[in-house]
């Protein structure tokens, strides 16, 4: 079995045939989807989604692009459903920082006041956290300590393979593996793998985005987390049955579902 812990079902690209995509996933032996929250505006669609799917959950969050959206109400309004498994996806991102010094200074300041709103929000009710970072590792991970996130742990989506990260591992961390893998350019990725503990191991697809080679340039679907759990079994030479039976597991019981 398979879990796909980042998929952006509620996006438009799977609009007219998200019935197709579910299936073709579940044929292939992904057997749940958690949806993280990244823009408000899309929040109730993830929601009508997972109360439409039994296999399918999501998380509540705000990404750092859009944290012009942030508004804590709604979390408070949604947390307590049945289907919500995590806060996030929340972090900070520096890949598109503009302006002046000042301007970009204020950026930051932005997106770690909403990143660290989220943690606390998590501990508060417990639930653990999707983590984006890009850019900024250091900076995140000093957010994340300062705020005691061992509490509640998380995962880190689509890690950027730094090895500052690595020891968030001893915070209850896990790490997000996805199409990357797959890449030609994942040289440090793929080094780094055999660093991650296995029991803090997960897969993910964050489609419709970086889709897995050999579908480059193609939407991302959940059925392609098998070429990332492929990849996976052939870098650290464990059976693919065996990846696919440890993330599994791992996804379980960070998120405590079932």
């Amino acid at each position: 079995m398979i879990i796909d812990t980042h998929i952006h079902l509620d996006d438009n690209r799977y609009d007219e045939d998200l019935d197709a995509v579910l299936e073709r996933a579940r044929e292939g032996g992904v057997k749940r989807f958690i949806i993280p929250g990244a823009d408000l505006t899309t929040l109730e669609k993830a929601i009508k989604i997972a109360e439409r799917y039994e296999d399918v959950y999501f998380a509540i969050g705000v990404h750092p692009y859009d944290i012009a959206g942030f508004e804590m109400t709604y979390f408070e309004k949604y947390v307590g459903h049945d289907k919500c498994v995590a806060i996030g996806e929340c972090g900070l991102d520096y890949f598109r920082l503009e302006g002046s010094d000042a301007e970009k200074a204020q950026e930051k300041e932005a997106q770690a006041k909403v990143f660290a709103a989220q943690i606390e929000f998590a501990k508060k009710h417990k639930k653990p956290l999707i983590v984006h970072i890009r850019n900024a590792s250091h900076d995140a991970k000093m957010l994340l300590l300062e705020h005691n996130v061992g509490e509640v742990g998380g995962v880190l989506h689509c890690f950027n393979a730094d090895d500052e990260l690595l020891s968030l591992a001893d915070e209850n961390f896990y790490f997000g593996i996805g199409g990357v893998l797959t890449f030609k350019n994942a040289k440090k990725l793929v080094n780094v793998l055999p660093r991650i503990p296995k029991e803090k191991l997960l897969i993910e697809t964050d489609g419709p985005y970086l889709t897995p080679t050999p579908h480059r340039g193609e939407r991302n679907e959940p059925l392609y987390t098998t070429l990332v759990a492929q990849k996976m079994s052939e870098i650290l030479e464990i059976p693919r049955e065996e990846i696919e039976k440890l993330t599994a597991e791992n996804a379980l019981k960070l998120f405590h579902i079932s």
